[in-house]
């Protein structure tokens, strides 16, 4: 019987070792469940107007409003990368991807409210700052034994995956946020 910090890990007759669950998967079971279920009810929010929110057709047209155009289809994009990937991140299932997608919808959430600073009291960009750096991490960090990409063998949580998905959802992104800063700045400015 061998121990390391907080596992302990038993050898049985011709069996595999057999590990329990360390306070690190306990503590990434929790912070996955937490930001996921905050991000699946923000998409929840926009898909189905749920806990006050918009739906498709309120969240369209504020998306509109503030430079994400056309307004539905971001609505349902966003609202599908949240939900989803709150979801995916509940769950522990797909990680890199789950967690990269809902980086993603952060950082466009967070360029609406970057003019008001900050702090979100005066409506900055700490909360979707914040859940966007949780969600990163935990693409990095991975899911911990606690979740579906352990029990299935983390077929959809490769290493190589966390750079890929990152990357990818980085220049979506970069091109999404771009065009709607584009965008918004002719609406102050005028048409050139």
């Amino acid at each position: 019987m061998g121990t390391r910090e907080g596992t302990v890990s038993v050898r049985l007759p011709r069996e595999p070792i057999v590990t329990c669950f360390d306070r690190r998967d306990l503590g990434l079971l929790l912070l996955r469940v937490g930001t996921g279920g905050v991000l699946a009810a923000h998409g929840a929010q926009k898909l189905f107007g749920w806990f006050g929110g918009g739906g498709i057709e309120g969240t369209g047209q504020f998306m509109e409003s503030v430079g994400y155009a056309p307004g539905k289809a971001n609505a349902t994009v966003a609202g599908l990368t949240e939900a989803g990937g709150g979801v995916l991140l509940a769950l522990g299932l797909a990680t890199p991807a789950a967690g990269a997608a809902a980086a993603g919808a952060m950082a466009g959430a967070a360029a609406v409210h970057t003019p008001n600073g900050f702090f979100a009291q005066s409506g900055g960009y700490e909360h979707p700052a914040f859940l966007g750096l949780t969600t990163v991490g935990l693409s990095v960090t991975g899911p911990g034994r606690i979740s579906l990409d352990h029990a299935l063998g983390h077929s959809v949580n490769r290493g190589w995956m966390v750079p890929v998905a990152l990357a990818v959802t980085g220049a979506a992104t970069a091109l999404v946020v771009g065009t709607r800063n584009k965008r918004a700045r002719q609406v102050v400015e005028g048409p050139e």
